[in-house]
């Protein structure tokens, strides 16, 4: 399976040496009884972290290389904005893996396989995406409203709060 390449991005010899550093992490996860996935978080040319996935060493479903390697990088660097930071996977991010990047302000992303191949090897995460296309009455993993009204109450504490960090 041939992989969409952005024509707007110049791929560098530096991001394939990142690159095959996630890619030896994966390789290396896989040989210590972990799932196959590895990932860096670079800024500056320099990486601020490494790391792989530890769901089953870990016993933790959140464990997931980008996740892992944005915890590193956050404790690294003393924040929890990782804004002019690249993150190389060796695989196409999962949906919540996605959305932690997003939240996390990383600037771009470089994946080695895709979600396709992550499936041909029993690593599917379609459903998730296909389930998050849905209305939420009609989504596999029932979703409901409760108490709102009084859930609202945090949000009024944080709209007035005058000490807040922001992000």
């Amino acid at each position: 399976m041939k992989q969409e390449v952005n024509k707007s991005v110049k791929i560098t010899e530096e991001d394939k040496r990142f690159m095959r550093e996630a890619i030896r992490l994966a390789d290396e996860s896989v040989e210590q009884g972990g799932g196959p996935f590895g990932a860096v978080i670079v800024r500056d040319g320099e990486i601020v972290a490494g790391c792989s996935n530890r769901v089953t060493v870990d016993n933790d479903p959140t464990a997931h290389a980008e996740v892992n390697a944005i915890r590193e990088a956050c404790r690294k660097l003393g924040t929890f904005d990782l804004k002019g930071c690249t993150i190389y996977a060796s695989c196409e991010p999962c949906p919540m893996c996605l959305g932690a990047i997003y939240w996390a302000g990383i600037e771009r992303i470089y994946y080695g396989n895709t979600r396709k191949d992550a499936a041909e090897v029993d690593f599917a995460d379609d459903y998730i995406y296909e389930d998050m296309e849905r209305p939420m009455e009609e989504r596999k993993l029932p979703i409901v409203p409760l108490l709102r009204d009084e859930a609202l109450h945090s949000f009024r504490l944080w709209k007035d709060k005058t000490d807040k960090i922001t992000y």
